[in-house]
């Protein structure tokens, strides 16, 4: 059986509500960057921490690629979201099942998107998808 060629760069993909991000992951030093911009300019606080944990998770190995993800659509919580997705599921391709298996033991959600929308609005109701007019029999 023939060694499995290891990749020089990878992409994946995540989605959370209307965020999609592109993950790509290359050997290099271990630097992180999101739109362009370096992980460590990324505020709020909170969200900075949600989107490096996979990194985290893989450990010494992240220090040896480079990861760029482009986010578009959706709030910053959804970008978050969406970014985490993509960069773990970018990291588990380029290493290998141990990671996978990794990321999933640590939180499903690493590696499968959660597809949950904000419900549409109905038409002849209020602002709200399931508010309905209030009725008067007096």
């Amino acid at each position: 059986m023939a060694k499995k060629e290891k990749k020089d760069h990878v992409h994946a993909s995540g989605k959370r509500k209307r965020a999609i991000a592109r993950a790509t992951v290359r050997p290099g030093t271990g630097v992180i960057r999101i739109n362009s911009m370096h992980i460590n300019t990324m505020e709020p606080e909170v969200a900075r921490l949600r989107i490096q944990e996979p990194v985290m998770l893989a450990g010494e190995s992240a220090l040896k690629v480079d990861i760029d993800v482009n986010v578009c659509g959706g709030g910053w919580s959804g970008q978050v979201e969406a970014g985490r997705l993509a960069i773990a599921k970018a990291l588990a391709e380029y290493f290998g099942e141990e990671m996978k298996k990794t990321f999933l033991d640590y939180d499903r959600h690493m590696l499968v998107a959660d597809t949950r929308f904000k419900e549409a609005r109905k038409f002849g109701t209020h602002s709200r998808a399931r508010a309905k007019r209030q009725k008067s029999y007096r």
